[in-house]
């Protein structure tokens, strides 16, 4: 079918078979943007014939947007993938119908991620479904540059919400070690990106507590951002693991929630009230 599946890699030779062996026979290009892997990951994409683009890596934001840009795409429609998450036969089917029939009034489609943390599948604590814009037309996409953590897509038309998942489950990230690094890594910068967020008001994205999931998503931020600090990371554990029944995820649930709702978003916290400190530390005497 006329659809560009596009992946971003750095060393995921413990992720990228998956993913590229979910799309084998019904995507018409499949692309790899890489940053510099020196593992297997070059040889694992040349493998699934993939086409292979070097580029180096400053956000993810940023990489997206070069990606969409400078590939040489041929299909409008674009799949858009994490070298962790691999797309389950029943969406493949789903989206095959989407694209397929090419209805002009729609310019992209949420799918829901399905997290696997340490094995399990996180179904509670409001973690599932979450929807991500992952599907979408070339020619009606836009992105925000000023994500600094995560990436988020937008288009400009209608979008619909897709029945079936994406399955995100990182195997760089199978030891604590490791998942506990990198996201000590993203608390800084979710603090630099919220303080800058704060400082430029809105982006072009409408909050909306009734509208698309990243216009609810937005609405909901807005909200977080006007509670008190340090305050929120327990008021956000209570409300998953005990309000959303995140306690149903079993012993990896609770580890996951603990984790990503407490001590990540305390560690966001306490790096926004050390770059407002410094921001308003006198700088010398005159």
């Amino acid at each position: 079918m006329p659809l560009a599946a596009v992946i971003l890699t750095f060393n995921e030779e413990r992720n990228l078979d998956e993913c590229l062996g979910s799309l084998a026979g019904w995507v018409s290009e499949l692309h790899v943007v890489d940053s510099g892997s020196t593992d297997q990951t070059l040889a694992i994409a040349a493998r699934h014939g993939a086409r292979v683009t070097p580029h180096p890596f400053e956000t993810h934001a940023k990489q997206w947007q070069w990606a969409l840009l400078a590939l040489p795409l041929e299909a409008d429609w674009v799949l858009a993938l994490d070298a962790d998450q691999h797309v389950t036969p029943e969406l493949a089917a789903e989206i095959g119908r989407l694209v397929t029939s090419n209805d002009p009034a729609i310019a992209g489609g949420y799918v829901k991620r399905r997290q696997v943390f340490r094995g399990r599948w996180i179904r509670h604590g409001g973690y599932y479904p979450k929807y991500l814009l992952k599907l979408f037309r070339r020619s009606a996409v836009w992105m925000d540059e000023g994500d600094l953590v995560d990436h988020h897509f937008h288009v400009r038309g209608n979008t619909v919400l897709l029945d079936h998942d994406i399955v995100e489950d990182n195997r760089n990230e199978a030891s604590i070690e490791a998942w506990t690094a990198k996201h000590n890594r993203y608390a800084v910068l979710q603090a630099k990106e919220q303080l800058a967020r704060a400082a430029a008001g809105r982006n072009g994205t409408r909050a909306a507590p009734f509208g698309t999931p990243d216009e609810r998503v937005l609405w909901l931020k807005q909200v977080w951002n006007g509670l008190p600090l340090y305050w929120r990371p327990a008021l956000y554990f209570v409300y998953r693991y005990v309000l959303r029944l995140g306690f149903l995820d079993g012993r990896e649930g609770f580890v996951f929630h603990v984790l990503q709702a407490y001590w990540y978003r305390l560690l966001v916290d306490i790096n926004v009230d050390e770059l407002r400190r410094k921001a308003s530390a006198p700088t010398g005497r005159s």
